[in-house]
């Protein structure tokens, strides 16, 4: 939620960045190295509450506590990581181990508390205690040891007066650091700020992740085929390269050759590369949804809550299906991106959204391709928008107040034009072509599309419309 820091400045909401880091062997070294005594630390104090348990004795949990032993540890004990970094570790635990607890007391029997030991943990150092010059970042290292300086491949996107934190990690063996600033709350001139009169309907999905039925019958469809394409080709290599190593992988106690360590590196590198194209994406995807919003002074965006459907046993397929989809990461983005431009979030049930007539109000069978008709009035619509409408009127704990007009004017676009194969060519350009000139060939790869800005069609910000359950589609 927005804050204020001081009594008379504006409110603030916490944005983080991530940005690489651009190191030497020696830096890259010692990065790792600070990763490395962080698990340290993190492994100590699993092994502590292990020992305090098997005594019968209660768990040290609350971060005082732990700030307690780790004095009585002394310096030097985990390396070159110095107090802060430490620190940051124990903080890390004991709120963990909070959540977990509140979980449990609410009736979540399978919480867990954190027991699982890591070999790199992220390290986070708070304002004052490291320096920023431009793009050159000083990590705080142990007492004796020679400063650490590290370059940052890009210039932050915030001031440096307002990064409050950065935090050492590590992804498929890529270091970055993510920068957490105070960000001011976006101010509009009198007469264009969101009106928290005005509600529109969010209905987050695979294919399309965002479809907003907004006020004055006008509609958004955020389409994400080509996230979807990326996770296909993503799990289909996948399964090729098991299926070409699994008769060299270790047996169960076995210890992997080199070979096999150079291939499991590599598999976490595609992998962390595909989670960020992902989170790219959808990053997209919820900066249309606001801007879109911003343009219609909608102050109330009412969002289903699609996180029920994770737990239902409906095959390996719609497993798969779920756990590709982040959903969870896509509604952060959303409310994060919705609080700096000063718009209010609100999660409801959308159960039933899809199969009820916004016309009506009658329950039908949910349709199975994206075209809603109703058999009780003729009524016919986008199924994702006709859940959009359903839920912008539905309130947190409450029946269907008001009638909303389905949108008649719908606005498309697209999520995730930095993915390979989202250009003209329906083949992704990032497979071989074939030898020759055989039949099917998909000719010579094509480069990644040029960002939104750039060589844009004429027409293309037209939006579409829609009369009499017939449409007019214009790309976007």
């Amino acid at each position: 939620m927005p804050r204020r820091s001081d009594p008379d400045a504006p409110l603030v909401v916490l944005r983080t960045a991530r940005v690489g880091l651009r190191v030497t062997a020696a830096q890259r070294e010692r990065c790792f190295g600070l990763l490395a005594s962080a698990g340290d630390v993190w492994a100590c104090v699993l092994d502590m509450n292990r020992w305090q348990r098997h005594r019968g004795l209660r768990p040290l949990a609350s971060y005082q506590e732990l700030c307690r032993e780790l004095s009585a540890a002394g310096p030097g004990t985990f390396g070159e990581l110095d107090t802060t970094g430490a620190r940051s570790v124990l903080r890390r635990y004991s709120d963990a181990w909070f959540a977990a607890a509140k979980r449990r007391a609410g009736g979540d029997s399978l919480a867990r508390f954190p027991r699982r030991k890591r070999g790199l943990v992220p390290v986070r150092y708070y304002h004052g205690t490291f320096v920023l010059d431009g793009q050159r970042l000083r990590l705080p290292v142990g007492r004796g040891c020679a400063p650490l300086w590290v370059r940052l491949d890009r210039e932050l996107p915030y001031p440096v007066e307002q990064v409050r934190s950065v935090t050492l990690l590590n992804e498929g063996r890529r270091l970055f650091v993510e920068v957490t600033a105070e960000v001011p709350v976006a101010t509009y001139e009198p007469g264009c700020e969101p009106d928290p009169g005005r509600v529109a309907g969010v209905d987050p999905g695979v294919i399309h992740p965002f479809a907003v039925a907004g006020p004055g019958a006008e509609g958004l469809i955020v389409s994400g085929r080509a996230i979807r394409a990326e996770t296909h080709l993503h799990l289909k290599d996948t399964k090729h390269r098991r299926r070409a190593v699994a008769q060299r992988a270790p047996k169960p106690g076995q210890a992997g050759s080199r070979r096999w360590r150079k291939h499991r590196a590599r598999q976490r590198k595609i992998e962390a590369r595909h989670k960020r194209r992902v989170k790219q994406a959808q990053h997209e995807a919820a900066k249309t949804v606001i801007g879109w919003a911003v343009k219609r002074r909608i102050g109330t965006l009412v969002v289903g809550d699609p996180r029920g459907v994770l737990d239902l046993k409906a095959g390996r397929r719609h497993n798969q299906r779920v756990r590709a989809w982040r959903v969870g990461y896509l509604l952060r983005c959303l409310k994060d991106k919705a609080e700096q431009a000063g718009i209010r979030v609100m999660l409801v049930d959308e159960r039933g959204t899809s199969s009820t007539c916004p016309a009506c109000g009658r329950r039908v069978p949910k349709p199975a391709g994206r075209l809603f008709t109703c058999m009780h009035c003729g009524f016919s619509g986008h199924r994702d928008l006709v859940g959009g409408a359903n839920i912008a009127r539905r309130r947190p704990g409450g029946p269907i107040t008001t009638k909303n007009l389905f949108p008649v004017v719908i606005t498309h676009r697209r999520a995730g034009r930095h993915l390979p194969g989202t250009g003209p060519a329906r083949r992704d350009p990032r497979r071989r072509p074939h030898h020759g000139a055989l039949a099917g060939s998909i000719g010579r790869p094509r480069p990644a599309p040029p960002p939104w800005g750039v060589a844009r069609l004429s027409g293309e910000d037209q939006p579409t419309t829609v009369k009499h359950g017939q449409r007019s589609l214009t790309r976007h």
